[in-house]
């Protein structure tokens, strides 16, 4: 695993984004903890995040490269249209996906609904740029800690990531859940 910068990634984001459309998978900060991402629209890419987590059950929430994305693949109605103005921030919303073309199977498992972020962070400029979903999971092997800093991060994922783009400590918790496919219902983890 190759940790760089936030600048260094930057210098260098053409190779990081071809690695990531290739199927790399990569640790990525956000403005809570630090996750596990990749191409959500690769198959075996993700099938690869769910290898590294032993998480082979549950669906991923995927950070959006746009509202716009999010208007287009999922359905939105005027409660949605609410919690949309209060991205980017701490918030996965759950929500029920349109177009199930728009991320691989293996993300919501074959799932009618879909967990979406914009997270208050530079790195979702990334995603847009890239322009495709991402993975965000967060950088554990399942029910172990979550990772806030180099030190948290579970040695058996290491030789399972390409790079990690790390910044310093987080002080946060992984974001909320807003579950907006029947009534609205808010989970702190």
């Amino acid at each position: 695993m190759h940790t760089i910068s936030k600048d260094e990634f930057n210098v260098e984001k053409e190779i990081f984004f071809t690695k990531i459309r290739e199927g790399s998978l990569f640790i990525h900060p956000t403005d809570t903890i630090y996750g596990i991402g990749c191409d959500a629209t690769n198959h075996d890419a993700v099938y690869k995040v769910r290898e590294s987590k032993q998480r082979y059950e549950s669906p991923f929430s995927v950070i959006a490269p746009s509202k716009e994305w999010i208007r287009e693949n999922c359905e939105v109605n005027e409660r949605v249209e609410e919690w949309l103005g209060k991205l980017p921030g701490p918030y996965t919303l759950i929500l029920k996906l349109k177009n199930k073309g728009a991320i691989a199977p293996n993300v919501n498992m074959n799932m009618s609904t879909i967990g979406v972020r914009i997270p208050d962070h530079w790195f979702s400029g990334i995603v847009s740029e890239i322009g495709v979903p991402t993975i965000t999971t967060s950088a554990n092997v399942t029910q172990q800690n979550f990772m806030t800093s180099e030190e948290d991060l579970d040695p058996s994922l290491i030789s399972k990531i390409e790079f990690m783009v790390y910044e310093g400590d987080k002080k946060g918790r992984p974001s909320k859940l807003v579950d907006l496919t029947k009534d609205e219902q808010i989970i702190e983890r």
